[in-house]
């Protein structure tokens, strides 16, 4: 096996990693207001995202994928250098979300992915050769580096939004019902959590795929960027195991440290995350699952008893994304430094 397939073969277990702590992070945040309000048992919970979670990508299209895949132009870069920035960005992405999970803080891996490639891509192919959307901006459109951050920066303030707005008119239409209306809204959290499950996978198991889709383009395995059946495949298993083992530090910081979650806030979470998920994944801006689960439920819990919120984690929680970037971004270039000077390529 020579070293152009042994470092695509890398890759794809690394992408396989990179999903897998992905899913493990956002399966907490997906079930951690169902688990907090106890409408349904943890199992039954992680089943229900982890199944949705595996169609989302097998019904969705690519756009998400093809956002991710082209904003770095590794087309001018040496074979070995474009593999190394790849898979720096991976490690870069990897290191951060087991951080962040050994704290029990919900992060998002679309920054962190984003920034190792960023900060990979600055090393090996310079500036220029990364798509910031710039020029594009005063066309009026949003592409590469800036649709991802648009769509990374902008998803977690209209998560607030949507969620204080679903919680009010959830007061408004049911404020005249008993505690006799609880088993609809039991059965309503079965379609909110598979809804959110589906947004999910159909969103953030995209990222890997664009990541094996370059690292196929840059090893001359395929002619142009785009993304083989087996790499979906592959992506969405991944995600969808991480999905299934959950990562409980988060559910408790999610479920039990921002807001005293009961059913009908439980509910207004999922619907609303889910509907964010879903427009973002429409014209194929990367959302972070994890930014706008939590949100969301600060927006629900500011729509209740704004008092009652818990600003001070938030805030933690919040710090931690705005660093996210940056960090990232210096993890992909250490990385690739490592990597490329192990690898000779170099000079």
């Amino acid at each position: 096996m020579d070293t152009t397939t042994e470092l695509l073969v890398l890759t794809v277990i690394s992408v396989f990693i990179f999903d897998f702590t992905n899913g493990f992070h956002d399966s907490a945040d997906m079930i951690a207001t169902a688990i907090a309000s106890r409408a349904m048992k943890a199992g039954v919970a992680i089943a229900i995202v982890s199944l949705f979670t595996f169609l989302g990508p097998l019904t969705i299209g690519l756009a998400v994928a093809d956002t991710i895949g082209t904003f770095v132009n590794i087309s001018s870069a040496r074979l070995i250098d474009a593999q190394a920035l790849i898979v720096a960005a991976l490690f870069a992405a990897i290191t951060y979300n087991l951080i962040t999970w050994k704290f029990g803080l919900p992060s998002s891996s679309s920054n962190s992915l984003a920034g190792g490639l960023v900060g990979a891509g600055l090393y090996i192919v310079g500036a220029e050769q990364i798509n910031w959307g710039i020029d594009a901006l005063y066309q009026g459109k949003l592409t590469g580096v800036a649709k991802v951050i648009a769509g990374l920066f902008a998803s977690p303030f209209l998560g607030l939004i949507a969620g204080f707005i679903i919680m009010k008119l959830i007061f408004l239409v049911f404020k005249h019902f008993t505690v006799r209306i609880r088993p609809l809204f039991v059965a309503s959290q079965y379609f909110s959590v598979a809804w959110l499950g589906f947004s999910h996978g159909a969103n953030d198991a995209q990222k890997g795929m664009a990541i094996i889709g370059m690292m196929l383009l840059a090893s001359g395995y395929t002619q142009s960027f785009n993304i083989p059946l087996w790499v979906i495949l592959v992506c969405t298993t991944a995600i969808t195991l991480g999905t299934m083992f959950g990562g409980w530090s988060i559910i408790k910081t999610l479920g039990f440290e921002l807001y005293h979650v009961k059913l009908i806030h439980s509910v207004a979470n999922q619907l609303g995350a889910a509907l964010i998920n879903t427009l973002a994944t429409t014209i194929g801006a990367p959302t972070s699952t994890t930014q706008v689960v939590t949100a969301t439920l600060l927006g629900n819990g500011a729509a209740e008893k704004p008092s009652h919120v818990g600003w001070k984690r938030a805030g933690q929680i919040v710090l931690g994304w705005f660093i996210n970037i940056p960090v990232s971004m210096f993890l992909g270039a250490l990385y690739v430094c490592l990597f490329s000077k192990l690898l000779g390529a170099v000079s």
